[in-house]
């Protein structure tokens, strides 16, 4: 019944394009953050912050008009709730990374340690299956390559996790600068907690996956 009711539905030509407009761009987004944790010239660092604050805010209107087009449409491509979810999820690792590199310039962040640099290089790796994986919501044929991004994304917010703990662990065995421990301390937790709505964009794709495939 499901299939036949399937058939009968009309293509979408509406949420999966901005599914993968914001797919693609989240992507830039983290690609964006790694660009301006490796930088050592600080004014490049900050075009790269500039690049990644014009992206979250592209980011926000991909998610409106998501919001949008619930609002107005009775049919959707797969329930209304993963749709809201998948793209509040979504909006919520570019807000987390845009934190993140705002926070670096703010507090004025020179000592760009080896974690912070990890965590970015994870968040690319999360992101770009995230990335695949929504592409593959247009037609669901080939569900193993939704399925292994999900379980590939699971496994960097464990080793997210890891990193950004023994980094903070760290920071209070050897830094003597109680403000610049805050500082750091806070920039981590961000940059973790990024990849955490990583993971969260991975499961509302496996609920779609369970409900679609």
């Amino acid at each position: 019944m499901n299939n036949l009711f399937k058939f009968f539905t009309p293509k979408d030509k509406k949420f999966q394009p901005l599914f993968e407009q914001a797919g693609s761009n989240v992507l830039k987004i983290s690609e964006a953050l790694l660009l301006a944790v490796s930088a050592k010239d600080l004014d490049e660092r900050k075009k790269h912050i500039d690049e990644i604050e014009r992206l979250e805010h592209v980011g926000d209107d991909i998610t409106h008009s998501i919001f949008l087009e619930l609002s107005k449409n009775f049919i959707t491509p797969f329930d209304r709730e993963d749709i809201h979810a998948l793209a509040s999820a979504v909006d919520d690792i570019a807000d987390y990374i845009h934190a993140s590199a705002s926070n670096i310039q703010l507090y004025q962040i020179t000592n760009i340690g080896d974690a912070m640099v990890k965590l970015a290089e994870l968040l690319v790796e999360m992101c770009t299956d995230l990335d695949k994986a929504i592409k593959e919501l247009r037609s669901f044929k080939n569900i193993r390559v939704i399925a292994d991004a999900c379980v590939r994304i699971n496994s960097g917010e464990n080793q997210a996790d890891n990193v950004c703990n023994l980094a903070i662990a760290r920071l209070f065995e050897f830094e003597t600068n109680a403000i610049e421990l805050i500082k750091q301390k806070e920039v981590l937790q961000t940059l973790e907690m990024a990849t955490d709505k990583c993971e969260d964009a991975a499961n509302v794709l496996e609920s779609i996956l369970v409900k679609n495939a």
